[in-house]
């Protein structure tokens, strides 16, 4: 096992790498925390909870809302939990960010760590202290960020993943590539899924080095003012997609990175989007979906980063370069009325 630590706004984060679950003994004390997880992690991996106090919630996204907040705070008050706990998520995307979202406003913040358990989580979603909630169709619109104290990283837990997630967690992975490393997207370009399923030492290369590149980000720009935006390559379209079309979604982000790329042909003389493709493709990725252009736009309009009527929108320069420039509502909505006729 091995730990690096991180200063995250004045915080130090644990990042315990090549690590096993059985060494969360050593960074939580039994008796002083409580593990989140959901039912599908929690069936998977029963033995791994004994001896630990443990709060399971429904899987899924359509569970990332207040009621399961209400649920996780009536259980910590049924176990008398006070300040001195830690919360521990464990989990894939949903349970980290519903735990550490809890464990912000639980008696106004406690202690609180994560244990991903798919892929996605690993490279992506459990990294730079983003917490919060869906309301209805809108994604994440309610929360916080406040960096968890640790996170401990154990690929073996991804043996049970069906196909599908891991192919969501490349999608992220994919994100990162084109965004700030071109030399790991042809790296990607070159591999096959199976060859990152089937060679844990490759497999964890590529997962510390999506942790960098998103830490590195996240310690420059904690409350996404600047640069922090680019880690939103292909999810503004993509999340709106998500909701109403009730995809995965490493899925919509697929999509999301393929109509972005669309629109960056336009606003920047981006030329690789057909390169971005077949490399999704390579890992299972879909490149499009039918939609509802008129639905989709609605959600647009609550994005977070709407700013009057204009949306701060991430678009490629070149593979391994992003910038952020403003795109009007209204030439945005002409852009998905093109698309969803192209669907």
């Amino acid at each position: 096992m091995q730990v690096q630590s991180f200063k995250i706004a004045g915080q130090q984060v644990d990042y315990y790498f090549d690590a096993a679950f059985s060494a969360l003994h050593q960074i939580a004390d039994t008796k002083r925390a409580v593990l989140i997880t959901d039912k599908n992690v929690f069936n998977a991996h029963k033995a791994k909870f004994k001896n630990w106090r443990t709060i399971v919630i429904e899987p899924g996204e359509n569970h990332k809302n207040f009621d399961t907040v209400q649920y996780i705070i009536g259980e910590l008050a049924g176990y008398e939990v006070d300040r001195s706990c830690t919360l521990i998520g464990v989990g894939g995307g949903v349970v980290t960010d519903i735990t550490g979202f809890v464990a912000s406003i639980y008696m106004r913040g406690v202690r609180f760590g994560f244990v991903p358990t798919s892929l996605l989580n690993m490279v992506d979603a459990s990294l730079g202290g983003k917490n919060g909630i869906d309301f209805g169709l809108y994604k994440n619109l309610v929360g916080n960020i406040t960096q968890p104290k640790f996170i401990l990283q154990d690929v073996s837990l991804l043996q049970t993943l069906p196909q599908e997630e891991w192919e969501n967690g490349f999608a992220e992975i994919i994100k990162h590539a084109c965004i700030k490393d071109k030399t790991m997207f042809d790296a990607l370009a070159k591999h096959q899924l199976s060859e990152y399923m089937g060679d844990r030492e490759l497999l964890e290369a590529l997962i510390r080095k999506n942790v960098f590149i998103k830490l590195k980000v996240v310690q420059k720009d904690v409350y996404e003012t600047g640069d922090r935006k680019l880690l939103n390559f292909g999810h503004t379209i993509g999340h709106a997609i998500e909701n109403i079309c009730q995809i995965a979604h490493g899925k919509a982000i697929a999509i999301g990175m393929v109509l972005a790329a669309k629109i960056a042909e336009k606003e920047t003389g981006f030329d690789g989007t057909e390169k971005i493709k077949a490399v999704l493709k390579n890992y299972n990725l879909p490149l499009m979906i039918p939609f509802d252009a008129a639905a989709v736009f609605e959600v647009l309009k609550l994005d977070k980063k709407r700013a009057d009527q204009q949306i701060h929108f991430i678009l490629l320069q070149k593979t391994g370069k992003a910038l952020v420039q403003a795109i009007s509502l209204t030439r945005l909505k002409s852009y998905l009325k093109i698309f969803e006729k192209e669907s």
